[in-house]
């Protein structure tokens, strides 16, 4: 085999070894990335779900305090 053969079949084995390296790596990066952005997801949607949970409990002690008001209205112009 020449040394031209040679250099070449080394150069196409080790191009060949980085390409696979770099798509097995490229692949982990990528599958990392996709599972931070379920956690992200996740951990956002546990947010949402808190705030709507707090302006919930707002709204309904702003309800009482609204039917509250309303009575007291109420029994002071029957006591007029």
């Amino acid at each position: 085999m020449s040394l031209i053969a040679k250099l070449t079949l080394g150069s196409s084995i080790i191009l060949s070894a980085g390409i696979v390296y770099y798509v097995h790596y490229k692949q982990n990066l990528d599958r990392t990335s996709l599972h931070e952005g379920v956690l992200r997801d996740i951990e956002r949607q546990k947010r949402r779900r808190a705030e709507n949970l707090y302006m919930l409990q707002q709204q309904i002690d702003l309800s009482k305090e609204l039917k509250k008001n309303q009575l007291s209205v109420m029994e002071d112009g029957n006591n007029s």
